[in-house]
């Protein structure tokens, strides 16, 4: 059941906004939780928004280098991958080939071993 004070709309179309509505809810929910949107770092109403921006825009272009560069790693992967290097010299296509390397447990690329079994 939904609650609504627009009695103009029929049901089927205030259903169809409730669901356009959780996909907005589950796509902030992912900026929250992977670009780190813990706080807002400022109360106006253009700090909120400036950030709000900002974390979209680093997703977008994510998805881009992601895309374009046939990545096979999730959006997740990438954005940690971008965060350890962020400072380093390390070109990007570097980096994020050196992740495919990583993930393969059996391909150790530079792991020294504690225990020789």
């Amino acid at each position: 059941m939904f609650l609504t004070n627009n009695f103009t709309l029929r049901a089927l179309a205030i259903a169809q906004i409730y669901k356009q509505r959780w996909q907005v809810e589950l796509f902030f929910k992912w900026i929250k939780q992977h670009l780190h949107i813990k706080a807002f770092y400022g109360t106006s109403e253009n700090a909120v928004k400036t950030q709000i921006w900002i974390a979209v825009s680093i997703y977008a272009l994510v998805a881009i280098v992601r895309k374009r560069l046939g990545l096979q790693a999730s959006l997740y992967q990438i954005l940690q991958i971008l965060s350890l290097t962020q400072f380093e010299k390390t070109p990007i296509l570097q980096a994020l080939q050196e992740m495919d390397c990583n993930n393969n447990l059996g391909d150790v690329c530079n792991q020294l071993n504690l225990f020789d079994l």
